[in-house]
């Protein structure tokens, strides 16, 4: 994390930022930098952020109390704690950034930036996996991906830091290009473009525009690495500005693309793939899922571009240390085996969830557990109808799905299925009670939906039932 003296992070915010400082001593060192006083330890430089409904500016006391050595103070926020080191600046949130790109400046570091509509946190592990076999790795922990998040990752990196995998966040235009140009990426991933965000931008093509904003902030001769499978990606970057001598590198199922998978096996352990470089072994991945095999491709462009080897990545990949919540597979105590993806929802992640429930072979019969897709704007009525359509009884045996949306999926599903086989649900006690009453040991049960819908209370019902 930053170790610096006040003075230096004086002069690293700059004269345009800062209006004047009081009690600003020499001895007085930061180690660290925090916006949220539970996480205040000694000599941390405490950050207030001001937000609609909040002030951080109200607990600096308490961070002084904690050990917070110091504060960044907006400038028109009276009463900073008596004694205390401030710097006063004219905004916190800006300060905050440009401490932290002033401080990725400083260090010796190369940074992957990572986004896309889905794959993002999954991707991040799985690059942070390859390089980690070789180097010294830093990567965004939790969901760090804001404008928040994103500086707060680059001051936690040390000074020892070979590489930092950052993932890249937004909502609409512009946010993308400015994480971009605080974390100044020497090389940068999209996975795909997907419906995510269609009720801020409205369409997949503006999408595309936000996402290929991460070129924005690349040195020159940097690397590009995005999905060959997309073309509303190549659209977009006809339209960007690029730094020069930039290099594109490409993965996907498409015939032009660079790095491509040549076969597929799925087993209950995880995918095992080829590529179509002969100089690597059959890869594995502790993960379930054509699409992540997709995303390991991206991690593998990586991997060749800064020298490791094809023996290392393998290695790193079968050793992946994977965020929770994206499709993990569990155990229930009575045998049941249970596919929680409830961390988020989209279109494209649902088709996903979906294709590979229905590949998996060697259990008894297969329930799929669906939640509400949010954020898809006008045409949410559309996708929670087409997924629906895309289910079918010779491959999953029975359908449960929970909220008002997904009462949708459930409409259109029923069409094709036997009465009793579909069932919508506004009570998520009452849909697992029933799911654990049907459901055996060896069946199989995928539980997928947004974040917001907090399916993982029905995955952890399913996984505590008696035998």
């Amino acid at each position: 994390m930053i170790s610096r003296s006040l003075a230096e992070i004086y002069e690293m915010l700059g004269a345009q930022a800062v209006s004047e400082a009081t009690n600003i001593q020499p001895g007085v060192r930061i180690h660290g930098v925090s916006t949220d006083t539970r996480s205040i330890e000694p000599g941390t430089l405490f950050v207030p952020l001001v937000g609609e409904r909040f002030d951080g500016h109200a607990y600096a006391a308490e961070a002084y109390e904690r050990g917070a050595a110091a504060a960044i103070w907006q400038h028109d926020r009276p009463h900073p704690p008596e004694g205390m080191p401030i710097i006063r600046v004219k905004d916190t949130l800006t300060a905050l950034q440009k401490l932290a790109n002033a401080y990725r400046r400083q260090l010796p570091v190369r940074i992957v930036g990572i986004t896309g509509s889905n794959g993002k946190t999954t991707t991040k592990d799985l690059v942070a996996a390859v390089l980690g076999s070789t180097y010294n790795v830093h990567k965004t922990k939790g969901n760090f991906n804001n404008h928040i998040g994103l500086p707060l990752t680059l001051l936690q990196l040390g000074e020892e830091t070979e590489f930092a995998v950052v993932e890249m966040g937004m909502s609409g235009r512009g946010e993308i290009e400015l994480l971009s140009k605080l974390a100044e990426p020497e090389a940068a991933i999209i996975t795909m473009i997907g419906e995510s965000h269609l009720l801020q931008l409205g369409s997949r093509e503006e999408i595309a525009r936000a996402k290929v904003e991460i070129i924005s902030g690349m040195p020159e001769g940097a690397l590009f690495i995005y999905n060959a499978d997309e073309p509303l990606i190549e659209m977009a970057i006809q339209e960007a500005s690029l730094p020069q001598g930039l290099r594109c590198v490409r993965f996907g199922r498409s015939a032009d693309a660079e790095l491509q998978p040549t076969g597929i096996r799925m087993e209950a352990d995880g995918a095992y793939f080829r590529m179509n470089r002969p100089e690597y072994p059959e890869l594995f991945i502790p993960l379930l899922g054509e699409h992540n095999v997709i995303n390991a491709l991206a991690a593998v462009a990586v991997g060749e571009a800064f020298g490791v080897s094809p023996s290392a990545v393998a290695a790193g990949l079968a050793s992946l240390q994977m965020t929770s919540m994206r499709i993990e597979k569990l155990t229930g105590a009575t045998g049941l085996t249970v596919l929680n993806d409830a961390y988020n929802a989209s279109p494209a992640s649902m088709r996903a969830a979906l294709q590979l429930t229905e590949q998996l072979s060697g259990f008894g019969r297969k329930y799929v557990v669906l939640g509400d897709m949010l954020e898809l704007g006008e045409h949410e009525e559309h996708y929670h109808r087409e997924i629906g359509r895309l289910l079918a009884p010779e491959r999953i045996d029975g359908v449960f799905t929970f909220g008002r949306l997904g009462s949708l999926i459930a409409e259109e599903a029923a069409k094709a299925y036997p009465s009793g086989a579909v069932r919508a649900y506004d009570d998520k006690e009452q849909l697992s009670a029933e799911l654990a009453v049907l459901a055996n040991p060896e069946d199989l049960v995928l539980v997928k939906g947004s974040r917001g819908m907090r399916l993982e209370q029905v995955v952890n019902r399913l996984l505590a039932e008696s035998p």
